[in-house]
């Protein structure tokens, strides 16, 4: 069903002390098309009765200026301005939970549709999405370069000591209990790390032909240009790889 039209969406206000607006009109609406264009839409968002049910159950509510109800409500009434002024700074409050989608009694998904307005500030180079996603720029290449981010020798106590009482698990014979779990090719960075070449460049092909790739270069362009230069490595390797087995045959 189309939410383009109807009594629900806000007539445009603006702001009471100037009529400038942070975005030009056009372009806030570009963004709500967006997100509202996504096949997930319709699915996450179907009314509202603004009860509050998943802000009271949501557990960043409780520690961040964050409501779950109000990012149904922007979306609901299609409040421009409002859909991106969340979209700054409180749609990146979310634990993606989704207990507010077990809760709601019109089968809304908030935590759904946070998820579609972050991947819309990303498509637009917020600079909200930039600064949230810098530091994860190691997590990202060690993730498209190898496939592996974690590895069991890397958890230790002093690496997560942000666990509070739990860390004291860490302080558990780690090297036994490991090798007593069957996976041998994850016990140590080096294995975890080493993937095979013909996996990694049909991963590499996968980010390319879904668009992750071009969603990284408009939020890092610079990690983007290295793991290029990694992509275009593996690809030539495999190559080499190739020809060689058909020189064998």
């Amino acid at each position: 069903m189309s939410h383009a039209h109807g009594t629900r969406v806000q007539a445009h206000i603006g702001d009471p002390v100037s009529d400038a607006t942070p975005l030009g009109r056009e372009k806030l609406k570009e963004i709500f098309d967006d997100i509202q264009s996504d096949i997930r839409y319709d699915h996450e968002l179907n009314g509202c009765l603004n009860c509050g049910i998943c802000t009271a159950t949501c557990p960043a509510a409780h520690y961040y200026d964050f409501s779950p109800r109000e990012i149904v409500q922007l979306l609901w009434t299609e409040n421009l301005e409002g859909i991106y002024d969340a979209m700054q700074e409180k749609i990146w409050a979310c634990a993606q939970c989704y207990t507010c989608a077990a809760r709601c009694p019109f089968n809304n998904s908030p935590g759904g549709l946070v998820m579609l307005m972050r991947e819309a500030a990303i498509k637009h180079g917020m600079e909200s999405a930039k600064n949230v996603l810098r530091p994860f720029s190691r997590v990202m290449l060690k993730l498209i370069s190898t496939g592996n981010q974690l590895s069991p020798d890397m958890i230790t106590a002093d690496g997560f000591a942000d666990w509070g009482p739990n860390v004291s698990k860490i302080d558990a014979p780690l090297e036994v209990l490991r090798k007593a779990i069957p996976m041998p090719t994850l016990n140590t960075t080096k294995t975890a790390w080493e993937v095979n070449l013909t996996t990694s460049v049909e991963l590499y092909t996968i980010w390319e032909e879904t668009g992750v790739l071009d969603q990284l270069e408009t939020i890092d362009e610079n990690l983007f240009d290295v793991i290029i230069d990694i992509m275009d490595e593996k690809r030539e390797d495999l190559e080499d790889w190739q020809d060689e087995q058909d020189e064998q045959d």
